[in-house]
């Protein structure tokens, strides 16, 4: 049965209502990190299955986080962490590599492995967009959609 997935990171606490209402019909939420109050993970918690990992702004209530976590959904590996060089050397085996801190939206097929940051839905950074990403996985077969809250698509 298929599942869709929330895909969010860099909220530094700051949980945007309309990304708040795309959660809400997710079955599982996926966090990059950047979270920084914990607050703020029990405003989704109750939502869906929560994968988390820690962040370089997240301080001392996050030190049972992980910064590095792998997991499987349906029959899709992921891999996570805050930032993209903890991935090197855990993405074997993984077919969805997950990672944040940029606040800026990345997507890209290497391979079997597809790397893929959602930008942040908090405060973006330079002048960049909000954005957040919500994948479609059925099977090992998966579809990602980034949602762009700055230019309404």
């Amino acid at each position: 049965m298929a599942k869709r997935i929330g895909i969010i990171s860099d909220t530094h606490n700051l949980l945007r209502p309309e990304v708040l209402e795309i959660l809400k019909g997710c079955d599982c939420i996926l966090h990059a990190g950047d979270v920084t109050k914990e607050s703020l993970l029990d405003q989704i918690r109750f939502l869906g299955n929560l994968y988390v990992v820690r962040g370089n702004n997240d301080g001392d209530w996050a030190r049972g986080i992980a910064k590095v976590l792998t997991f499987q959904i349906e029959g899709v590996s992921f891999v996570m962490a805050h930032e993209w060089r903890h991935l090197i050397g855990q993405t074997e085996g993984t077919n969805v590599a997950v990672f944040g801190h940029t606040h800026k939206y990345f997507a890209e097929q290497a391979g079997h492995l597809l790397w893929l940051n959602p930008g942040s839905c908090g405060y973006p950074r330079f002048g960049g967009a909000v954005t957040m990403v919500v994948m479609e996985v059925d099977g090992a077969e998966y579809y990602v959609e980034k949602i762009d809250f700055s230019s309404g698509k």
